[in-house]
C-alpha cells in the first residue's frame, strides 16, 4: 500500500527533519518543498502564526498539486511586548541567522530581570488539500523563560536559550526525543494527527 504523501512547506532541514520524526510512525511520506523543482518561496505578510502557516500551505499545495502542511513558530516574550513573534526567523533582519538574532534577542534584554523573562514558543499548523484548501488547523504553545548563556547544542534558533523551568534545561539540552513529546511543535502535532492521519488516508483511498 502506497503511503499517503504530505509535503512540508519549509525549506528548515532541521523543522523538516523534526516533523519527519513526528510523522515517521503513522506511515506518512514527509517531502521538504525543497525536492521538487522551481517552487516560488512564500511571502509570510500575515499578521499571525495563524495567517502565516495558512499562507505556506495554500500557496505550495497550489503549485505541488499535493496536499501540504504550512507550519509557522515562533518565540514570544513577554518582556518584549510579545516578540519577536512571528518575526523570530527573520529577527535580526533579512539575512537573519540564529546567532544573529540570539544575540539581538539577549541585547534586548540586557536590562530585565530574570524574573520579568518568561517567554514561550507558539507553533501553527495549517495543512492544505492539492487544491489549496485549508482541511486542519491547530496551534500549541510551550512556556519557558530566557537565559543569557546559551546551553547545549540540539535544536535550532532559540533553543540554546529557552529554559524549561521544570526540566532545569534548555530546549538545547534536552535530547530530541524529549523535546519531540514536551515541545510546542510536539504538542501541536498531538493535536493534529488524529485528525490528519484519517484525512490522508481517505484522500490517499479517494484518487485510487
Amino acid at each position: 500500500m502506497t503511503s499517503p504523501l504530505l509535503v512540508i512547506a519549509s525549506r528548515n532541514a532541521k523543522k523538516i527533519v523534526e516533523i519527519d520524526e513526528l510523522l515517521d510512525s503513522f506511515g506518512i511520506d514527509v517531502r521538504g518543498v525543497s525536492t521538487f523543482a522551481d517552487v516560488p518561496e512564500v511571502i509570510e505578510d500575515g499578521s499571525t502564526f495563524g495567517e502565516n502557516a495558512a499562507l505556506k500551505a495554500t500557496r505550495t499545495a497550489e503549485f505541488v498539486g499535493h496536499w501540504t502542511l504550512g507550519e509557522d513558530s515562533g518565540l514570544c516574550v513577554a518582556a518584549l511586548d510579545g516578540g519577536p513573534g512571528i518575526y523570530s526567523a527573520r529577527f535580526s533582519g533579512d539575512d537573519a541567522t540564529d546567532d544573529a538574532n540570539n544575540r539581538l534577542l539577549i541585547e534586548r534584554l540586557a536590562d530585565v530581570p530574570a524574573v520579568r523573562r518568561a517567554a514561550h514558543y507558539v507553533c501553527h499548523v495549517a495543512v492544505s488539500d492539492p487544491d489549496g484548501v485549508v482541511k486542519l488547523s491547530v496551534e500549541a504553545s510551550c512556556g519557558g523563560r530566557i537565559v543569557d548563556d546559551p546551553r547545549g547544542s540540539n535544536g535550532f534558533g532559540y533553543d540554546p536559550h529557552f529554559l524549561l523551568p521544570e526540566y532545569h534545561r534548555t530546549f538545547g539540552e534536552l535530547a530530541p526525543i524529549v523535546k519531540r513529546y514536551i515541545s510546542h511543535r510536539a504538542r501541536a502535532f498531538q493535536r493534529l494527527l488524529p485528525r490528519l492521519v484519517p484525512l490522508l488516508a481517505n484522500a490517499r483511498d479517494a484518487s485510487r
